[in-house]
Order: C-alpha cells, then sequence, then structure tokens
C-alpha cells in the first residue's frame, strides 16, 4: 500500500453522494476501504456501469444483508477492526441496525465514527429527505448563483454534496484520527451539508455585513456583476473565461487583447459594468477561443478557456500534471492532493457490488464462514 493513510482501516456503509465521495478521497491517500453494499439483484453493481460508477473506484465491495443478524453482527465484527467508519444513513437507520456509535464504539473505543446527513444528526428536518439542491438552498447559497434577473443556477452537486458534505467529512475524519493519536479515543464525526455549505459561505457574509456583497445576483464582484470576471463568447461560438480583479492584471489584459489601458477609467465603479460589458464582449467576439488562448494563456491576465468535461483532460496544463488518468477504459480525475514522499496510489476501477470474498478475507473473515454466509443469503 501507499499514500499517507496507508495502514489504516476504514469501513464504509451503503450510501450515494457524500458518503461514497468522502470514502474515494480516503481510499485515493491510501487508506484500505471495505465498501458495505446493498444486496439486490445479481446484475446490480456489476459489468460495465459498476465501471462507471467512479465514486466506488479504489476499494473492494461486498454486499452484506444489515436487515439480517447475521448482517449487523458481521458489520460489527468489521467496525472492530477499523479505525475509521463512513456513514450516510438517515438519523436513526445506524441505531435501528444494531451498528450506532454506542454499540460500535463498545467494541472499538478507538473507532472514529463518521456521519455525513444532509441536515445534520438533530434540528426539525434532520429525519426529513432531501438532496443537494434543498440543503444549498436553505443555506443562502443557492439564492446567491446566477445571474442578474434570473432564478438561481443549480451549481451540479458539488456545492453541497461533495464540497459542503463529503469534503468536509474527510476533514473531520482526519482531525478525529490526530486527536485519537493524543486521547486514544475515537469520536463521532457529525458532518451536515448545509453547515459544511453554510461554512463555505463564510467570506461572502462578511462582504455582506460590510456592505461590499449585495443580495441581488449577478450585481456583486464574483457572481458576474463585474464585467472583468465573467464568460464571454468567442468569434467561434466557444467561451472564454477572464477574472483579472487586480488592476496590475486587469492592464495586462487590456494590453495584451488590443485594448488602451484607460478603456474603463472607472472600471470599479458597478454603474459603468453594463456598458463596459459589451464592450469587452465585441473585442472579444472577434478572434476565435484559439487565437486568444494563444495570446493570453500563461500571461498574468488571468484568463482561461472555458472547456468541456471531455476537453478537459487534454489541456496542456492537465497533461504535464497527468491531472487526468484513464482506468479500465474510463478518463477520469487522478487523485487529489498530491504528496512527495507518499504518493497516493494509482486508481483501481471500481469493483463489483457482490463477490469478492478476498475483501472479507482481509478482515480476518475465513473462507468457510464466508460460504456458509453466502449460502443463507447474508453476503452476496
Amino acid at each position: 500500500m501507499s499514500g499517507p493513510l496507508a495502514g489504516l482501516r476504514i469501513l464504509e456503509m451503503p450510501a450515494i453522494g457524500p458518503a461514497p465521495m468522502a470514502a474515494m478521497v480516503l481510499a485515493g491517500m491510501g487508506a484500505e476501504v471495505l465498501r458495505i453494499a446493498r444486496p439486490g439483484p445479481a446484475d446490480l453493481g456489476s459489468g460495465q456501469a459498476a465501471e462507471r460508477n467512479l465514486l466506488n473506484r479504489g476499494r473492494p465491495a461486498v454486499a452484506l444483508d444489515l436487515k439480517s443478524a447475521e448482517g449487523q453482527a458481521l458489520a460489527l465484527r468489521l467496525a472492530a477492526q477499523a479505525d475509521a467508519l463512513v456513514e450516510g444513513f438517515r438519523p436513526g437507520v445506524m441505531e435501528r441496525l444494531g451498528l450506532g456509535p454506542a454499540k460500535c464504539h463498545g467494541v472499538n473505543p478507538r473507532l472514529v465514527y463518521g456521519r455525513v446527513t444532509g441536515w445534520g444528526q438533530e434540528g426539525p428536518l434532520a429525519r426529513s429527505a432531501g438532496h443537494d439542491l434543498n440543503y444549498i438552498a436553505v443555506t443562502g447559497a443557492l439564492h446567491a448563483i446566477g445571474r442578474r434577473g434570473e432564478l438561481p443556477a443549480p451549481p451540479l452537486a458539488l456545492l453541497g454534496d461533495f464540497a459542503g458534505g463529503a469534503l468536509h467529512l474527510v476533514v473531520g475524519i482526519l482531525a478525529a484520527l490526530l486527536e485519537r493519536g493524543v486521547s486514544g479515543r475515537g469520536q463521532v464525526v457529525d458532518a451536515a451539508v448545509t453547515d459544511g455549505t453554510a461554512a463555505l459561505m463564510t467570506m461572502f457574509h462578511g462582504l455582506l455585513a460590510t456592505g461590499r456583497h449585495v443580495e441581488e445576483r449577478g450585481a456583486n464582484l464574483l457572481d458576474s456583476g463585474a464585467f472583468f470576471y465573467d464568460v464571454y463568447p468567442c468569434a467561434d461560438g466557444k467561451l472564454v473565461a477572464v477574472a483579472p480583479i487586480e488592476q496590475r492584471f486587469f492592464e495586462e489584459l487590456l494590453g495584451r487583447i488590443g485594448l488602451p489601458p484607460d478603456a474603463f477609467p472607472r472600471r470599479l465603479d458597478p454603474s459603468t459594468w453594463p456598458a463596459a460589458r459589451e464592450v469587452l464582449a465585441a473585442h472579444l467576439r472577434t478572434r476565435s477561443r484559439n487565437e486568444w488562448c494563444a495570446l493570453l494563456e500563461g500571461s498574468d491576465s488571468c484568463f482561461a478557456p472555458v472547456l468541456t468535461m471531455e476537453e478537459a483532460p487534454h489541456h496542456p496544463h492537465a497533461r504535464a500534471r497527468d491531472a487526468y488518468l484513464e482506468v479500465g477504459g474510463v478518463v477520469q480525475p487522478a487523485p487529489a492532493p498530491r504528496f512527495d514522499r507518499t504518493p497516493s496510489p494509482a486508481p483501481v476501477p471500481p469493483a463489483p457490488d457482490r463477490g469478492n470474498p478476498a475483501a472479507l478475507s482481509r478482515w480476518g473473515v475465513e473462507p468457510e464462514e464466508i460460504e456458509r454466509l453466502a449460502a443463507r443469503g447474508v453476503v452476496a
């Protein structure tokens, strides 16, 4: 095993969204993660579909019936050997399965018990169903994202599930593991997508409090309000992003695209932004995206082409950094961040949700017991 987390064992319970994302990040850093999958029809989680469920990459899976007494007992035995557990059920589900924090800490007091939900473990909405869009809606983040006069723009699941939920859970688990080195005891990490997303909005609350941010969408420096921080079409219809906030970078952009340095004398005055946008947009439509890339990329003009997901892996910078890999015939992002002394292991394709007896064997389950549990339908 390689990576800075090599030697750590993590048990991942069945979930969607932020929980498998967090487990993928931890496995990408070298942790040995065992993914528990839900039992189901034989074709679920197998074949081509499973190979493209990239959130499940880098770790083996075992389908386990957690509703059976034997399945719960086996999961508890696995938790007894783990350094951390990741679960994304609604509050109370793990307790009803006999696998809540109290039960798991009873067999493993050093266990870091990581929980990620949309609303958190308590509160009036805690047990309600929801998805990323709902969670970021109540934090003020969704309201702030979009163009002037238009509805808020859902930012995929990046802001809520993955940044607000998964990455905050990873940080919390790693912090709890560090603290365990001092106290010798595990603890529960309660990562709520709403909490994490609210934390990501901290800077904007500060700007709002000082009058440097307004609630209207598309009227601020970083939300497409400023003409020098936005996306523009080129002559070929492709897009470029310009973001020279600082004066010296703005002057660099103007010089390279052929506009005089005094073309926008009041550029920080929001009342001038609509007219200035028209001038800059008209100028950027005079050349193709590739032509602008040749003039601006690599300079201090704060410029970048707006690439599609298919284009991004082929960009020279991404290729120079090996930012994308082809694993199992699928092009996908490489693990991040990077470590110079303990590099992350190369990703392996997502494993099928059933079979994989070797995965249980590595956690001390004897082959005879695996066969017996499989015959009883506890393990698929």
